[in-house]
C-alpha cells in the first residue's frame, strides 16, 4: 500500500487500546495540530469488559478447541464494543464522527509468535467493521509490516515515547506495567547509546491470574494494591528459578505475551521446583512447594526484579517513569523502587503523572500517533527496538 498525505477532514485522532490484561477498552482523543505542543490529550474514555468477554479473550491466549470460529466471532464482537465505546466518547465530548480524522486501532492481541519458523502476530477487533459502524476511517494492523521486515512487531510505543521526551537531555525510562511489562530506554542526548525498548516479562498477568484462581468470588479481578501479596513471604529459591527463564535471560530485541506467561507456565515452574526440592541432592524440605499467598508474593517480586534488572543493565543513572495498570499496585511499585534504590545507582522513580500525562491512557495515545504517522508518511517503527531490517511507516487503512 502506498501512503499519501492525509487530506481527511476533522480535528482529532482517536487511539484505541485493548491490552493483554483483557480488562477493557482505553480511548484517547488526541490533537496533533498545535506546533508548539505536538501531542495534546483532549479527552479519554474507558469501558471495561464484563467477565464473559474477558473470558472469551483470555481463552484464546492458548491453543484450544474450535479456535478459528471463536477467534473470528470475537473479532467482530470486539469491533462492535469498540464502536460503542467510540460513540460514548463522542457523546461525552459533544463531537460527531466528522470531527475525527481517523481511529488508530491496536486491537486485542490474542497470539504473538515473533520467533521461530514463519513468525506471526494476531490482533482482533475487526478494523473494517469498526470503520463501517462508526463512519470513521480506521488505521490498524500496525505490527504486521515490521514483522514482514524481520522484526518482532513489538513493542511499538518507544517511538512515541521519543516524541514525548524530545526536549529532555537526561536518560529516561518509560516503564509500562500492563499484563506484560515493557520498557523504553531513552539515553541522554550526549550518550552513545541508542534508544531501546522491549518486553521485560510479566507485569500484572501472573499476579491477576493467580489471585483470581484463589479468589474466584472476589469483587476485584486483581490483587488490589498488592494487599494479598504483602501477607506472604517471597520464596527466594523459586524466585531465582523464575528469573532463570529463557525469555527473561534473552537479549533484546524481544517481545512476549500472555500465551507465554500464564498459569500453565506457573504450574511448570512449581512442578520443577517440587522436583528439585525432592531430589537427594537438595537439602530443602521435601514437597516444600510454597503456599498460595507465598507464591503471590514471589510473583510480585518476579515482576519487580525482572523490570529492575533490565533497567540496571542499561543505565546507572536515569529518571524512571511508570505507567499502566501496575502503577496502581502500591506493593509492586514499592518493590520495584526498592530494587533500584538498593542497586547503588541513581534512579528517580515517578509516574507519568509527574509530567502531566495520564499513564493509564498513554498507550492509547501512542496508537493515535501511529495513525497520525500513517497519514503523514512518518517513520513509525524502530529497527533498533524490534530488530526489523528497515524503517517504515506502519499500518493499513480501512474506509467506512
Amino acid at each position: 500500500m502506498t501512503n499519501k498525505k492525509s487530506t481527511a477532514q476533522g480535528k482529532y485522532y482517536i487511539g484505541l487500546m485493548s491490552g493483554t490484561s483483557a480488562d477493557g477498552i482505553d480511548l484517547a482523543l488526541v490533537d496533533f495540530k498545535d506546533p508548539k505542543q505536538q501531542t495534546r490529550l483532549v479527552a479519554s474514555y474507558y469501558q471495561d469488559y464484563n467477565s464473559a468477554i474477558s473470558e472469551k479473550i483470555t481463552s484464546l491466549y492458548q491453543p484450544g478447541s474450535n479456535e478459528i470460529d471463536r477467534a473470528f466471532h470475537l473479532d467482530v464482537e470486539l469491533a462492535q464494543l469498540f464502536a460503542q465505546a467510540i460513540t460514548a466518547l463522542l457523546k461525552q465530548e459533544n463531537l460527531s464522527a466528522s470531527d475525527i480524522i481517523a481511529i488508530g486501532n491496536h486491537g486485542q492481541t490474542i497470539r504473538h509468535r515473533p520467533t521461530g519458523a514463519n513468525p506471526f502476530t494476531l490482533q482482533i477487533g475487526c478494523c473494517q467493521t469498526l470503520a463501517t459502524l462508526t463512519g470513521i476511517r480506521v488505521v490498524g494492523q500496525f505490527r504486521r509490516k515490521d514483522m514482514a521486515l524481520g522484526g518482532q512487531g513489538a513493542p511499538l510505543v518507544p517511538i512515541f515515547h521519543q516524541q514525548l521526551f524530545a526536549e529532555s537531555n537526561e536518560a529516561n525510562f518509560v516503564v509500562n506495567i500492563g499484563g506484560i511489562a515493557n520498557i523504553t530506554f531513552l539515553p541522554a542526548q550526549n550518550a552513545k547509546s541508542s534508544i531501546l525498548g522491549f518486553d521485560t516479562g510479566p507485569g500484572n498477568a501472573l499476579l491477576d491470574d493467580w489471585f483470581l484462581k484463589h479468589h474466584a468470588s472476589s469483587d476485584d479481578k486483581f490483587d488490589r494494591d498488592g494487599a494479598w501479596a504483602t501477607t506472604g513471604q517471597v520464596n527466594q529459591t523459586l524466585l531465582t528459578q523464575m528469573l532463570a527463564d529463557d525469555y527473561i535471560k534473552a537479549a533484546a530485541p524481544k517481545s512476549t505475551g500472555r500465551e507465554c506467561f500464564n498459569l500453565a507456565w506457573l504450574a511448570q515452574q512449581l512442578s520443577s521446583f517440587k522436583e528439585k526440592s525432592n531430589s537427594p541432592a537438595c537439602s530443602a524440605v521435601p514437597n516444600a512447594v510454597p503456599n498460595a499467598v507465598d507464591i503471590q508474593a514471589t510473583l510480585l517480586a518476579f515482576t519487580a526484579q525482572s523490570i529492575s534488572t533490565a533497567i540496571m543493565a542499561l543505565a546507572k543513572q536515569a529518571k524512571v517513569y511508570l505507567c499502566g495498570g501496575g502503577v496502581h499496585n502500591s506493593a509492586l511499585v514499592a518493590a520495584l523502587t526498592d530494587n533500584l534504590n538498593r542497586s547503588g545507582s541513581v534512579y528517580k522513580v515517578d509516574t507519568m503523572q509527574a509530567l502531566n500525562i495520564d499513564g493509564d491512557i498513554l498507550e492509547a495515545m501512542a496508537f493515535a500517533w501511529l495513525a497520525y504517522a500513517f497519514d503523514h508518511n512518518l517513520i513509525s517503527n524502530m529497527p533498533a527496538v524490534t530488530g526489523a531490517s528497515a524503517s517504515c511507516t506502519l499500518g493499513s487503512e480501512f474506509l467506512p
